[in-house]
């Protein structure tokens, strides 16, 4: 039968392929209402596939109202089936996503940011405490939780955070969230609406300003520099007051700089003085690589401070699982809002995090991996600086922390045509000006990410990045 196409090296099953092209022919119009349908033993003996395989297509076509059955006589078209201009792209679409992601070159060099190094994710141990909840776990942890998040995960973040971060809370003002993106969103949805305002760090990723943005409130920029947020800069408490002022002061994103207290204190009386909130993003400090981690601008005014945390960056973004640090007048609007969103994050993950972190294994691993990020970050820099030491204008920005430096090249502006170049060369990087609110400050800037990069590909990248550069 030339009108089907059944290939075994498709990663479809062939029930699924058999029946994708049945249905398409019938919607096409190929075969017309009242049509008999070869027989389940024909089809099969002519594909040359089991005669299971044709029944189960069968059974799903008459399931799903595509084909009547007769008694003693088979199966026959439906009548009305028939769409105009139906696209023949079912099992195609699916089998070029497989493909693509197959196929796709395996020899470009990604330098994104904020990815830690997945292989060295702690699988078995994880694997064993999971299996070890999964068999313990009370029985309300397999049915609805709370918005606020698992008891026992919320005392073990408060007391990790105060211990590493000097963060002063209480279990009862953390609310976990599935991620740090839920965590903004949360933000925006509690504090935002149309016409309200933001005073927010520039450059500040992306996504973090389509999400305040998409409330209908107004982004204020304040410019930043090698010290984080300039706080002179902030608009004048005169002005119509920010609902909040969101930073990232303990490594910034993306010119990674530190607050200084000076800066911090400043902050801390702007919020005072115009009544807001200060949201504190907190994605990454774990990885600090010339002190320990700074301290928390919470520990500081808890009574301001919205603290934003996340496991992403330092286990696995598969594991979508963050926390939000609030004011105790917050705490129940968030619980709301988390409630209305996804009701609650996964409870077994999340007694499987508690769990790993209050035995250790959460620092352990951190100081295990902050060992290869400090060697992958000295292996960039050293390979940038030997690379480009003779570059007028070179310099590098923010290695102090984190899974991610920034690189600046006077005189160079990555246009979306060098992007390509570059790209084309098999080194992707990312241009500072992305994030940008105020554009044509940073065209001169990427940000270079190492965390899930080898020390060789980090060498062959930066040699790529020089061959399309040195021009």
């Amino acid at each position: 039968m030339a009108w089907l196409t059944i290939d075994r090296e498709k990663p479809i099953p062939l029930i699924r392929q058999l029946y994708t092209e049945l249905r398409a022919n019938i919607l096409r119009g190929d075969w017309q209402a009242g049509q008999k349908l070869p027989s389940t033993r024909k089809l099969a003996e002519e594909l040359k596939i089991s005669r299971n395989v044709a029944v189960d297509a069968y059974e799903q076509l008459y399931a799903e109202g595509y084909i009547e059955s007769r008694q003693a006589s088979g199966y026959y078209v439906s009548a009305g089936i028939y769409l105009e201009q139906h696209a023949r792209h079912g099992t195609d679409a699916i089998l070029s996503i497989s493909e693509a992601s197959t196929d796709s070159t395996t020899s470009t060099i990604d330098f994104r940011s904020g990815v830690p190094a997945l292989e060295l994710f702690p699988r078995t141990t994880w694997g064993k405490i999971v299996q070890r909840v999964c068999q313990d776990a009370p029985l309300s942890a397999f049915g609805y939780g709370r918005p606020e998040g698992r008891l026992e995960l919320r005392q073990v973040i408060c007391r990790y955070l105060y211990r590493t971060r000097g963060v002063q809370c209480r279990p009862e003002q953390i609310v976990i969230t599935s991620g740090a993106t839920q965590a903004l969103t949360l933000i925006a949805k509690v504090l935002l609406t149309k016409g309200s305002s933001v005073v927010i760090e520039d450059p500040i990723t992306q996504d973090i300003q389509t999400i305040f943005k998409a409330t209908g409130a107004v982004l204020q920029p304040v410019p930043t520099d090698d010290l984080g947020l300039v706080t002179e800069q902030l608009p004048g408490t005169e002005a119509h007051p920010p609902s909040f002022v969101f930073v990232t002061p303990s490594h910034q994103f993306p010119l990674g700089g530190t607050l200084p207290i000076q800066r911090r204190l400043q902050l801390i009386r702007y919020a005072r003085e115009t009544d807001c909130y200060i949201v504190e993003d907190d994605y990454d400090s774990e990885f600090r690589y010339d002190s320990a981690p700074i301290s928390s601008l919470q520990g500081l005014a808890e009574e301001r401070v919205i603290y934003i945390g996340s496991f992403s960056k330092i286990l696995s973004p598969g594991l979508r699982l963050g926390y939000l640090v609030l004011p105790t007048e917050l705490v129940e609007r968030y619980q709301n809002a988390k409630w209305f969103s996804d009701l609650h994050t996964s409870t077994l993950d999340q007694l499987s995090l508690a769990t790993f972190i209050e035995e250790g294994h959460l620092e352990k691993y951190i100081n295990r991996v902050k060992k290869l990020y400090r060697k992958r970050r000295q292996t960039l820099v050293h390979a940038l600086e030997r690379t480009f030491s003779e570059t007028r204008g070179f310099r590098i920005l923010g290695a102090s922390a984190g899974l991610h430096i920034v690189v600046s090249f006077a005189g160079i502006h990555f246009t979306p045509e060098l992007l390509e170049k570059l790209s084309d060369a098999g080194v992707r990087v990312y241009p500072v000006e992305e994030h940008a609110i105020c554009p044509g400050r940073h065209t001169d800037k990427l940000i270079i990410g190492y965390g899930n990069v080898s020390e060789e590909k980090i060498e062959e990248g930066v040699k790529r990045l020089y061959s399309v550069l040195s021009f």
